[in-house]
């Protein structure tokens, strides 16, 4: 007969009570402003509800409508474009960036600052800087395209065809040192030995980056773009701000679309659905990620 496992001593139930009242206020939080809203938007996504009439039961009658919605498609489309754009672009930018400072260049905290600088900076202030920036009548982006020669100027937030692409240019703008900040730690923890060892053995540059830098750099890649990935789904400030979803929907995305329906048309039903779907969409991208790490992440 296998002996009873001993019980816990009086410090041991003493320092369990105190990490359990140490991870009190933060377990509240939690349950108060993310389990809580979670599972109300859920129930919520199956009535119709406008906030100020009787809660009508409606099943699955939101969902439905939403998939025979033809925006909601289409805002879908946008979101997707914006994701599929924008964080390709910010890492590859954000790892040049950090590869170049990781060379030792002079002046390499100056740089740092520069590029952190969008990530501390506020998203609303950003964006109206940005909106007169990407004016098609006095922008000064417009004024140095056609120092250069551009003679058909784009309307940027005016046209259908630029809207998102200025959308997606602020996006990496603010996004792009925070990456890069992760990144450059990244590289900084590879040992220097492992590439002079490597360069000793003949292998080149591009070599070193590609057999030697980008395996070890892989868990961070893996964080940076989980977290890319997330962020752009839940693009909205900059959206609100540079073109309130215009023209003609082209830039409205999903988190915009919950906005909308929720807080200027009051359907409350039909926006949690939205936000439900949102929700899944981001669990099945991460849970995918998680599953295809153990083909391209090396943890050392």
């Amino acid at each position: 007969m296998a002996p009873r496992p001993d019980k816990p001593g009086a410090m041991a139930r003493a320092e369990e009570r105190a990490a359990w009242l140490f991870l009190a206020p933060s377990l509240v939080l939690f349950l108060a402003f993310t389990v809580v809203p979670v599972i109300s938007a859920l129930i919520i996504s199956f009535t119709e509800w406008n906030l100020f009439n009787a809660v009508n039961f409606v099943g699955f009658g939101n969902y439905v409508g939403l998939l025979h919605d033809e925006i909601f498609l289409k805002v879908l489309g946008n979101t997707g474009y914006f994701v599929l754009v924008s964080v390709p672009i910010q890492i590859a930018i954000a790892l040049l960036c950090a590869l170049a400072l990781n060379r030792g260049v002079r002046g390499q905290t100056f740089f740092r600052v520069v590029y952190f600088l969008p990530v501390v900076t506020s998203t609303v202030a950003a964006a109206l800087v940005w909106s007169w920036l990407f004016n098609s009548n006095f922008g000064l982006i417009n004024a140095g395209l056609s120092l250069v020669g551009v003679t058909d100027l784009p309307k940027w937030m005016g046209s259908t065809k630029w809207a998102m692409p200025a959308v997606i240019i602020v996006s990496i703008w603010q996004n792009l040192g925070y990456a890069m900040v992760l990144f450059l730690a990244g590289l900084q923890n590879i040992h220097q030995e492992v590439r002079d060892a490597a360069e000793l053995d003949g292998a080149t540059g591009w070599d070193r980056f590609w057999t030697i830098t980008l395996p070890l750099l892989s868990p961070t890649m893996f964080f940076v773009l989980i977290i890319s990935i997330i962020g752009s789904f839940q693009v909205f400030e900059l959206v609100f701000v540079m073109t309130k979803a215009g023209p003609a929907n082209a830039t409205n995305t999903l988190v915009y679309y919950i906005y909308q329906n929720g807080f200027q048309f009051y359907q409350m039903g039909y926006a949690s659905a939205a936000a439900m779907i949102l929700f899944l969409i981001v669990l099945v991208f991460t849970l995918a990620q998680y599953r295809l790490q153990d083909r391209w992440v090396h943890y050392g």
